[in-house]
């Protein structure tokens, strides 16, 4: 299935895409795809149901609706930092050795298509699209790799918008330069695992203003998703619904000669293999 979220900010309904043109409302079978949806068997449960209606003819047109997230706030938002080999080498920064790990404000997500604030007092926003994972099940000490797929809910294209200066050279956590508002479009839809054949070969790319800056494939990160998974396991418990972004191919703003950053009017265009694609307008500080 493909899990989406449809409707103004704060007010979105849960949906499943039935084709390019329309959906199937479930708001009448769950309230939201959250951590109880994730957590209480909600993918089983309504898989007949979606199935029957899509049969049924049951479904409702796009038409110019606005599409959100596609989960609802997550507990956490938990980012791995170079992850790709060839975005390690063009930052000058050595192939970690093991994921390194930072977190996101949960209130930085927002929906595939909104707009993206510059935060008071940037000169470095920067762009990265990446693949998210949605946690479907309550993760502890995992005892492997092979047992994250069972505790994996789907996966989902994300833009992990960083202020550089903010992230490198203001001192303290990462999370700083990550954290701002609007920072963490994700969407359009939610691909649950049966979606993608093998998620370790995915092609992604990203434009800015119609020129081609980042193209990738997950078959170049370190740490695939599953080993990604168990790690964290380890140091912390990761609830249903939480999104970990996966890190960045090569051809970010940072790694330029000299670096480009995003400015007001800016639009970045960005897409995953069988996740779909976003399209964000770069917008001038509050």
């Amino acid at each position: 299935m493909l899990l989406m979220r449809i409707g103004a900010p704060g007010a979105e309904k849960p949906a499943v895409r039935a084709s390019d043109s329309d959906y199937v409302d479930v708001s009448d079978l769950v309230t939201d795809f959250d951590e109880a949806f994730f957590g209480g068997g909600g993918l089983e449960r309504i898989a007949g149901p979606v199935a029957d209606r899509i049969a049924a003819g049951d479904v409702r047109p796009f038409d110019d609706q606005r599409i959100g997230a596609p989960i609802a706030r997550p507990h956490q938002l938990l980012c791995i930092g170079l992850n790709y080999s060839d975005h390690a080498a063009e930052t000058g920064a050595e192939v970690p050795k093991e994921p390194i790990l930072f977190n996101k404000s949960p209130n930085t997500l927002v929906g595939p298509n909104d707009d993206v604030r510059i935060p008071r007092g940037s000169v470095k926003t920067d762009w990265e699209v990446e693949l998210g994972i949605v946690i479907g099940k309550r993760t502890s000490y995992l005892d492997s790799p092979e047992q994250a797929r069972d505790h994996i809910a789907g996966w989902v294209l994300v833009n992990d918008v960083s202020e550089r200066e903010f992230q490198i050279e203001r001192g303290g956590q990462w999370v700083k330069g990550k954290s701002a508002e609007t920072f963490n479009p994700a969407g359009p839809w939610l691909a649950t695992t049966d979606e993608i054949a093998d998620v370790r070969d995915l092609d992604m790319w990203l434009d800015v203003n119609g020129v081609r800056r980042q193209t990738g494939n997950t078959k170049t990160m370190i740490f695939d998703p599953y080993v990604v998974v168990h790690h964290l396991s380890q140091f912390m418990v990761l609830e249903p619904g939480d999104l970990i972004n996966t890190g960045t191919p090569p051809g970010v703003g940072l790694g330029m000669k000299p670096p480009v950053y995003l400015q007001p009017g800016d639009v970045m265009t960005l897409g995953i293999q069988g996740l779909g694609t976003a399209r964000q307008t770069v917008v001038a500080p509050r």
